[in-house]
């Protein structure tokens, strides 16, 4: 299996190879701030693609740094091309974006690496975060070039976080959710660290019309969060960064893994998995039979 050095060195060499040809204006990938915490690095000329570092500790999903290579409003012109390095989960959030005409494939040169999954803490016997120790994907779905030894993998079967909320009664669990949403700060990290929220106007600052206000009472925070699960349904890619960035650590995976839960169980349909295929929820067949 390549190591983490190999596989750095793979990245840098292909990033510097596009940069120095002009073949994108940018490449999107990590490197370690002077604190020794990982972080995201945008390289923009040849010499800056020895920044670039790959580790267990890349936790970050960079597909959410496209939308500001996308068409700002009311433009047509064709946006530089960038390349980006991305894991099993971001690249399914590509995808994503793709197939909801948020990012143009022929613009994106995707630097995909095989994923072991993200250390959860400092030191080498840091456990994996718990997003990668239920997660099967270690390919990324789709790239340019792929970095590291393709891994095959079963699906993934492990929903046991969501089946101990299902045993939970009503009750039990609109006080379990009541607790949690009650410590938001709406400081809106979560939104913001999502591929999937990428409205130019969220909802939860629109005025007119109103439909929640910004204040941090109780039903404004719980609406907030109802209402983002609600719009992530069928395509939530389960890449966790609602959660690895909250900072009063509201688990909010569980809040999307059980609605892809129900989303996998009734249309047999997993985010992100093709850029051409949509979500069951935005389509209309007429023959479509669903049985509940």
């Amino acid at each position: 299996m390549m190591d983490m050095t190999e596989m750095t060195e793979q990245i840098r060499v292909k990033a510097r190879e596009l940069l120095s040809k002009d073949e994108v204006a940018c490449v999107i990938g990590y490197e370690t701030g002077p604190r020794g915490i990982v972080r995201p690095f945008f390289a923009y000329e040849p010499d800056e693609a020895d920044r670039l570092v790959w580790n267990d500790r890349c936790a970050h999903n960079l597909t959410t740094y496209l939308h500001d290579w996308k068409h700002p409003r009311g433009q047509s012109q064709m946006p530089p091309s960038v390349g980006i390095v991305v894991k099993a989960c971001d690249a399914r959030a590509l995808n994503l974006l793709i197939q909801e005409r948020q990012l143009t494939r022929e613009w994106i040169y995707v630097i995909a690496v095989v994923c072991q999954g993200m250390r959860d803490g400092d030191g080498e016997e840091a456990p994996l975060q718990a997003r990668c120790g239920r997660c099967a994907e270690r390919t990324p779905v789709v790239h340019d070039v792929l970095v590291g030894e393709p891994t095959v993998t079963p699906a993934r079967v492990d929903w046991s976080d969501v089946q101990a909320l299902e045993v939970m009664t009503a009750r039990e669990r609109l006080a379990f959710w009541a607790r949690q949403f009650d410590r938001c700060l709406r400081c809106y990290a979560c939104r913001q660290a999502c591929p999937g929220c990428y409205c130019y106007e969220c909802l939860a600052e629109q005025v007119d019309p109103l439909w929640v206000g910004i204040g941090i009472d109780f039903s404004e925070k719980f609406f907030f969060h109802v209402m983002r699960a609600y719009h992530l349904a069928g395509r939530c890619v389960d890449c966790n960064e609602c959660e690895r960035v909250c900072p009063v650590n509201i688990p909010l995976s569980l809040l999307n893994r059980r609605i892809v839960r129900e989303i996998t169980e009734l249309f047999d349909y997993t985010s992100g998995l093709s850029p051409d295929e949509p979500s069951p929820l935005t389509t209309f067949r007429p023959n479509e039979e669903l049985t509940l």
